[in-house]
């Protein structure tokens, strides 16, 4: 089952191209409907927190410098980006002039359905509401010399969301594709993830409590690289859809 959010905050299920709207996510029927060519699709969460996990492709540790043997993680690397950064579907996000190095990094990334906090990883999946397509936008020269993360991975429209939820997925069985301008930039399966996304989120759940409408990123693959303005991303999963992305010019 698909959950979209759309127009001012509502939601709706996705049957073919026609949303039955309904009372909040996964909510019961309105009656009424609309043409999903008619409306504006909205990212399909409302974070307090988004939660993201670093390194857990081993290709994409190793494009990014570090050696296998001493640097491979014993536990999932986490970094928050904030609600501020998020995108809708179809966004055009302005490439901020204080960096020189804006990058993408598509990602799998999930919404969480009820609260999480010291949960089993068998228990785990059981509270997530949907799965969906993420970008993880990074001014990487700034992530190198800022002292935390803060402005490389939380400026505005950093973190593209959508194109809506899809509930009946296995997360560990997927494949994630990243294209920029029509060329395939990553390709590969969720099943080479290092951390499983149960085992992720039963992680986050022994120090901090995750409620709905949270947002967790699972990683990127190998295959980051850098963006100019102009330049349309999209990230597709298996299953789920289509994310696109257009970045611009900042407005002066």
């Amino acid at each position: 089952m698909k959950l979209v959010r759309f127009n001012e905050g509502r939601w709706g299920v996705l049957e073919g191209r026609t949303i039955q709207e309904t009372e909040g996510p996964a909510g019961a029927t309105t009656g009424r409907t609309f043409a999903l060519e008619e409306v504006r699709l909205r990212a399909p969460a409302t974070p307090g927190a988004i939660v993201c996990v670093g390194r857990n492709y081993l290709d994409h540790i190793r494009e990014m410098g570090h050696d296998f043997g001493k640097d491979l993680p014993q536990e999932p690397g986490l970094f928050l980006k904030a609600p501020n950064a998020l995108a809708d579907p179809d966004a055009r996000v302005a490439y901020p002039s204080w960096t020189k190095e804006l990058h993408y990094e598509g990602e799998l990334a999930l919404v969480i359905g009820k609260p999480l906090r010291n949960v089993s990883e068998e228990a785990a999946l059981e509270h997530v509401l949907g799965y969906t397509c993420a970008l993880d936008l990074t001014a990487r020269d700034k992530q190198r010399t800022d002292l935390q993360w803060t402005r490389a991975k939380s400026a505005d429209g950093f973190c593209p969301l959508g194109p809506w939820l899809e509930t009946a997925l296995d997360p560990q069985a997927v494949t994630l594709r990243t294209r920029v301008n029509g060329t395939v930039r990553q390709e590969a399966s969720t099943r080479q993830m290092i951390f499983p996304v149960a085992r992720v989120l039963s992680y986050i759940s022994t120090f901090m409590t995750l409620r709905p409408g949270d947002v967790v990123l699972t990683g990127t693959p190998e295959g980051v690289g850098p963006l100019r303005p102009g330049d349309e991303v999209v990230v597709e999963i298996e299953g789920i859809g289509a994310l696109r992305t257009q970045i611009v010019e900042e407005a002066r």
